[in-house]
């Protein structure tokens, strides 16, 4: 029988063509696990229950939150869905869409460049926004709890560190709402090799923690001109987004 094209060029090589790795101390061949590469699962969105659709929606869009969708079947369905400004996940609500109780969610969090900007933009559009505060790592007292404890200390925190300076709100039914503020993200949290932000409003934050670090830059450099500063302000913006160690 005449052997086929495939099964004549695809002849095992012969093995003392091939390098088998074996495992130290006999002459067992070692077999390579390979590698899987994982695939992306990006959370897209958290359902939020609420009592009334529409009290919701203005709400939400009275916050600056882009609406993506409205859809109704008849009067059993409803459902909407809004996207936080820079954001990639969104939140859907509506009638029939989740069982849980209206004003369950709680510890939802927004994360922000400039929390005294954020909470003072959501003043300006009608929104309850607590005082600015930062805590420590009690878990058990009066304050309402979230991810750092339960108490709640007035102010930001005193070193402005990245992760540590909050300030809650509730929507109308009482699902519970955080804006955090992250400036440095923590190692291995972003591709060092891959840099983007979310919005305008990040790009300009970034830039002006870069200019304030870059003017001490100057300083220790003896008060001269840095004709370099485009280097130096991508390197520190990349490595403060990264986790990575900030240039001086």
């Amino acid at each position: 029988m005449r052997q086929s094209k495939i099964s004549r060029s695809c002849k095992a090589p012969k093995s003392k063509d091939i390098a088998m790795p074996t495992i130290e101390g006999t002459d067992q061949v070692a077999i390579e696990t390979p590698k899987v590469e994982s695939l992306d699962l990006k959370l897209e969105i958290v359902v939020i229950p609420i009592s009334d659709v529409d009290r919701a929606k203005s709400f939400y869009a009275d916050m600056g939150w882009r609406l993506d969708a409205d859809f109704a079947e008849g009067d059993d369905f409803r459902v909407m869905q809004f996207t936080p400004p820079g954001s990639p996940t969104s939140i859907i609500f509506g009638k029939n869409v989740t069982a849980a109780v209206p004003g369950s969610a709680q510890g939802l969090y927004l994360i922000v460049s400039d929390i005294a900007a954020a909470r003072d933009d959501l003043l300006r559009r009608g929104v309850a926004v607590g005082e600015i505060f930062h805590g420590g790592s009690v878990h058990n007292g009066a304050d309402e709890p979230y991810l750092f404890g339960s108490l709640r200390v007035s102010g930001p925190d005193p070193d402005h560190g990245s992760y540590r300076s909050f300030a809650s709100f509730h929507d109308p039914d009482g699902n519970g709402w955080l804006l955090q503020e992250v400036t440095t993200r923590l190692p291995g949290r972003i591709d060092s090799d891959v840099t983007s932000f979310a919005s305008v409003a990040d790009l300009r934050s970034a830039m002006w923690r870069a200019a304030l670090a870059h003017g001490e830059h100057e300083k220790r450099m003896g008060g001269k001109h840095d004709e370099n500063w485009p280097d130096w302000y991508a390197a520190y913006m990349v490595a403060e987004q990264s986790g990575a160690p900030l240039p001086v």
